[in-house]
């Protein structure tokens, strides 16, 4: 990644990064010495390749394998759907299922969480195509996963769920 050096005389104390395409602006007190503006870009540049290697990046066709397995696994791989695919245009929900239709949709909010969490949505979603509503029976589908409780938390905690409804609401 090339890097760009920004100095600035107006910045007195603070660093600050940005990736633009394929490069990384550093902006740097212009009286920053040689030594200390290395250290931060080294410091910044380590920054931004972890938290780009924790946002996740899968594909469509990555969900629909991670999709494949958990069916195998809490379904007996009797499930099947149309599609499974990311969506950019969920706000309030972080998951969708039509089971008239097939079709599982998944908020690109859920990029930036642990894959454990991706797959217990994945699972509530997978369990619409058997109980399309939040039944007890549902829920003991859900239930399955073994992580359930604790994913449901970290999407409260988030504030990505409310707490009386699903991932779905």
């Amino acid at each position: 990644m090339e890097v760009e050096i920004v100095r600035s005389r107006r910045r007195k104390r603070t660093v600050a990064a940005r990736r633009v395409g394929d490069r990384l602006l550093v902006y740097v007190p212009a009286g920053l010495s040689a030594e200390e503006e290395r250290a931060w870009v080294e410091r910044l540049t380590a920054r931004l390749l972890k938290a780009e290697a924790r946002s996740r990046r899968e594909t469509d066709e990555d969900l629909h394998q991670r999709a494949e397995a958990l069916n195998r696994r809490y379904f007996d791989g009797k499930l099947s759907w149309t599609s499974i695919s990311w969506a950019g245009n969920q706000r309030r929900r972080y998951g969708s299922c039509t089971p008239l239709l097939g079709t599982i949709r998944l908020s690109d909010r859920l990029r930036r969480v642990p894959g454990w969490v991706l797959d217990y949505v994945i699972v509530h979603e997978l369990a619409h195509l058997v109980e399309p509503n939040h039944s007890p029976a549902f829920w003991r589908l859900v239930n399955r996963y073994r992580l359930a409780e604790r994913a449901r938390g970290y999407l409260m905690a988030l504030d990505l769920e409310e707490p009386e409804d699903g991932p779905d609401g």
